[in-house]
């Protein structure tokens, strides 16, 4: 029976409705905004925030068939700009050459590149094959290095100012059990910002990353979403500090903020946005549970 005296807690309050907008409308009208992974979930609805605000968007991905419908979705967004797709594996430097020249010639060089493509899947790490481990840091890590290295370059060679919004993960801080792979390959994307907003601040180019918490969307993989429904035993909410999970358009309305004229001066910083879901929450640790099982799987056999 609940104690009258302590009502039951509220948590954070919604966000305001969809079609909202954080900033001024037209903030990117005339702005050529760059998303890699913008076919689908999170990177989409990144990409919807930054039409709403009037950008020209590229979105960048490996299945046409998802770009295209994507394209179409987000040319339907009130106040949006002109949307093209480019079929690419960021993998290859050579692929995001031409993804850039393409860009270029359809709308424009890109004022703004969002890295938001990976790779994961959970997995014990002692059962990581040498190809796992590729298949995760060669996107995760390279293909992000490879995006920013080429959008810096066009940068410094024109002489014109740019931003780049990372999207990490807050295990790069804490470590990730069952996710060696990508918390090591987001630790060096946090590097990145720390040591480009450093290297390139002098000639106006700013960096910054943006870290989700849980914002489930449709397109979530079989596999992270089981992960998610293991959480979710006695409420997905309740463990959550802001009692509830995220909307994809928070995390959108923050990455418009950092490439904004409004954060200028806001580079090599790293913005969690996860209602304080990465924090210790508890006076005492939880007792430890194997990470095998889990994942319920039996004892390692090599």
């Amino acid at each position: 029976m609940e104690n009258p005296s302590h009502p039951p807690a509220p948590g954070l309050p919604a966000p305001p409705p969809p079609g909202a907008a954080a900033l001024p409308p037209g903030t990117y009208a005339g702005q050529v905004v760059l998303v890699t992974g913008g076919g689908t979930g999170l990177g989409k609805a990144i990409a919807a925030e930054f039409a709403r605000l009037g950008a020209d968007l590229v979105i960048a991905g490996r299945r046409p068939e998802l770009l295209a419908a994507a394209r179409e979705e987000l040319a339907a967004v009130p106040g949006a700009g002109r949307v093209t797709a480019a079929v690419c594996d960021i993998r290859d430097p050579e692929r995001v050459a031409e993804v850039f020249d393409a860009a270029q010639a359809a709308l424009g060089p890109p004022d703004v590149l969002v890295n938001n493509a990976a790779a994961n899947f959970p997995c014990p790490a002692e059962d990581l094959s040498p190809n796992a481990w590729r298949a995760v840091v060669d996107t995760t890590l390279t293909g992000t290095w490879f995006m920013t290295r080429e959008f810096g370059r066009r940068h410094l060679a024109a002489g014109t100012p740019g931003s780049i919004v990372n999207i990490g993960a807050s295990y790069a801080w804490t470590g990730g059990p069952g996710f060696a792979h990508s918390a090591a390959a987001k630790a060096g994307v946090k590097n990145l910002v720390e040591t480009l907003a450093v290297e390139w601040g002098p000639y106006g180019i700013q960096i910054n990353g943006l870290v989700p918490g849980l914002f489930p969307h449709a397109d979530m993989t079989g596999d992270i979403r089981g992960g998610l429904d293991r959480a979710a035993l006695g409420g997905r909410d309740a463990r959550q500090p802001a009692l509830r999970v995220g909307v994809p358009r928070e995390l959108g309305w923050a990455a418009t903020f950092l490439a904004s004229p409004y954060a200028r001066f806001v580079t090599g910083h790293t913005l969690v946005v996860d209602g304080a879901n990465w924090q210790r929450r508890s006076l005492v640790n939880p007792e430890v549970t194997p990470l095998r099982e889990q994942l319920g799987r039996g004892p390692f056999v090599p």
